[in-house]
């Protein structure tokens, strides 16, 4: 299986568990929102904003293009840290884990 089917269907899931805890919006941020420069938009955005407004649309961006994708991230700490309070977060974490060891080492 390539990595970019892979990453797809991690994105999908990552979608469906977000869903499935009300934390995906149908609404998305303002623009000022959005063009935060800090790291994963923590001035602006809250974790789940972050995943599905950027981190998502960004990665499916580069498989639509069939652009070479990032290696060796970790988004987990972050996210593990930023939802420790949300209902939901430990499903979330484990599939930002997966994504996180897919790319582990590419």
């Amino acid at each position: 299986m390539s990595l970019h089917f892979q990453c797809i269907q991690l994105l999908d899931e990552l979608e469906q568990v977000l869903n499935d805890h009300a934390l995906w919006q149908t609404t998305p941020p303002s623009d000022e929102r959005l063009a935060s420069t800090e790291p994963f938009a923590v001035d602006t955005l809250a974790c789940h904003e972050w995943l599905q407004w950027i981190f998502v649309p960004k990665m499916r961006a580069l498989i639509d293009a069939g652009q070479t994708l990032p290696r060796n991230f970790e988004i987990s700490p972050y996210v593990e840290e930023a939802m420790k309070e949300q209902a939901g977060h430990r499903e979330v974490v484990a599939v930002v884990v997966r994504i996180d060891s897919l790319f582990a080492d590419q």
